[in-house]
């Protein structure tokens, strides 16, 4: 892919662990070919672009070409072995590299990565958090409280990662196993005491936490997305609920507002607390915690969190939505379970607001006066449904949503997407995001054509691109109503036809706000 956006690098241990290439191959019980002594191995990478002195090349068959088909140019790069299957052995090999074979080199690369790096014992504390939506706002906030409270910290998000103080942009929710192994390790060496982890289903199904035990797993929910790559939903279940294993965490926090939650509760064979917010569960039932939103407020969400034993305590998230306050409590019992003091989490938020930064999730770029204007990560129909439900309660005028659907990713859930956002707003505009591969009209209809099937009669605008797009939306609200922006979020590109163009949803609503005479720079909440 062509980039005209900075590709965020992939970080490595200062000073890894020197591996020798022979042990590696002892102790995994690996066929070779080519001589391996006296090869010391510093590193593991599936891809050559990032590929670094001294380290194994990892050639997996891909949709289109096998992996060993760039062995050479791992080899000019400074690679030292290459881990590959049999029917990629011999085309590693012509490269005179020393080949390490195995049957599925991506299953065994967590495992691999775990003791090139030297992550598969003295480890950060780990907690891991999975589901469709949230997972973004937990790890953060998560984050936020451990640092507050005097930890070292890391953090890898679909946002960002963060190492101590460092902070650079993420490529991929999860990254591959070589990836996170090396993150991780970076991160031991730099002091950190506690790491969260958002774990895609993709993340668990392709290989990519394995080798990696999390002290505590969290669960949000489980909604219509991915469909692309696991067909249904059940499937798409049976995915997450694998990090509920012995072999994947030791205790686990589990959001049962919904059956899906109820179901991972149920199944899993780690121990489990359970936790509950009222107010969005589908029906009556109970829980180890439960939240109680208290008040919805444009600058934040109060709630109390309190469990059987009588323990409470009162706080805000500091953005708006219940589904925010829901995700808030369950970072706390998160940290509760990962063996926190009760009494040092009651000092800290009793009373006060979460000391957490959760980068474009509800974001507000607007200031006190004109139209109240968010940015969003939400990108599937559930998260429409929260999240305008959210602006809603806190808008006393209209509410306009913005949107896009992405290209390359599950077009099942495109018609639902227009449908809820048509209904949840008194006005919709829809323009790009990532268009990818697809023709960026074709996604927009989809879109439309579920919101029209929903309400004929809507006031719907179809505008690109999306720096078009804010504009029209500022023009057509006024003093007291919303425009909520959902798909960008955090996001500083978009992805069109194989090039990632520099992208700011954020300035481009402020440009429009500026045009419109409402200045955004006095933003509230």
């Amino acid at each position: 892919m062509a980039d005209t956006a900075p590709t965020p690098p992939v970080l490595r241990p200062d000073n890894p662990p020197r591996r020798r290439l022979a042990d590696l191959a002892r102790r995994f019980a690996l066929r070779t070919m080519g001589d391996l002594s006296g090869v010391e191995v510093r590193g593991i990478t599936l891809a050559t672009a990032d590929l670094r002195p001294g380290e194994v090349f990892v050639a997996v068959q891909g949709a289109q070409r096998h992996g060993a088909d760039f062995a050479a140019d791992a080899a000019a790069r400074g690679a030292v072995a290459v881990l590959t299957d049999e029917a990629g052995a011999d085309t590693a090999a012509a490269t005179g590299l020393p080949v390490l074979i195995v049957d599925d080199p991506r299953r065994r690369l967590g495992a691999v990565s775990a003791w090139v790096y030297g992550t598969d014992a003295d480890m950060p504390r780990l907690l891991g958090i999975t589901g469709t939506n949230g997972k973004t706002s937990v790890s953060h906030l998560v984050e936020g409280i451990l640092r507050a409270l005097g930890w070292v910290t890391g953090l890898s998000s679909t946002a960002e990662r963060h190492i101590a103080d460092q902070v650079i942009p993420s490529r991929l929710t999860t990254p591959e196993a070589s990836e996170m192994h090396a993150l991780l390790a970076l991160m031991r060496e730099r002091g950190v005491e506690a790491a969260m982890v958002e774990v895609s289903a993709q993340a668990l199904s392709r290989h990519r936490v394995d080798g990696l035990v999390f002290d505590v797993a969290g669960f949000t929910n489980l909604t219509h997305d991915h469909l692309d790559d696991y067909g249904d939903m059940a499937t798409y279940l049976e995915a997450k609920l694998a990090l509920f294993r012995p072999d994947r965490s030791r205790r686990a926090a589990v959001c049962v507002d919904a059956p899906e939650g109820r179901e991972i509760a149920r199944r899993s064979e780690v121990p489990v607390t359970t936790v509950r917010t009222p107010a969005l569960a589908d029906g009556p039932g109970d829980a180890d915690w439960v939240v109680d939103i208290l008040e919805e407020r444009p600058d934040g969400t109060r709630f109390r969190l309190s469990d059987r034993d009588g323990r409470a305590l009162e706080t805000t998230v500091p953005v708006i939505g219940g589904h925010m306050a829901s995700n808030a409590g369950l970072a706390v019992v998160m940290l509760v379970e990962a063996g926190i003091a009760w009494e040092d989490l009651v000092s800290l938020l009793d009373g006060a607001r979460l000391p957490a930064d959760l980068p474009g999730r509800i974001q507000r770029v607007s200031g006190p006066h004109g139209p109240a204007v968010y940015i969003d990560f939400a990108h599937s129909p559930d998260a429409f449904v929260k999240t305008l439900d959210a602006v809603r309660r806190v808008t006393p005028g209209r509410v306009l949503m913005l949107t896009a659907a992405n290209g390359d990713r599950d077009t099942t859930k495109r018609a639902d997407m227009g449908r809820t956002a048509v209904t949840g707003s008194d006005i919709l505009v829809v323009t790009d995001q990532h268009p990818r591969s697809e023709d960026p009209a074709a996604i927009r209809r989809a879109l439309i054509d579920g919101a029209r099937s929903a309400r004929p009669d809507a006031e719907i605008h179809e505008v690109t691109p999306p720096e078009r797009a804010i504009e029209v939306a500022v023009s057509l609200v006024g003093e007291g109503d919303a425009i909520l922006w959902a798909g960008p979020g955090h996001q500083h590109y978009r992805e069109i036809a194989g090039v990632r163009v520099p992208f700011e949803a954020a300035e481009s609503a402020r440009a429009a706000l500026r045009a419109a005479d409402w200045p955004p720079e006095d933003v509230v909440g």
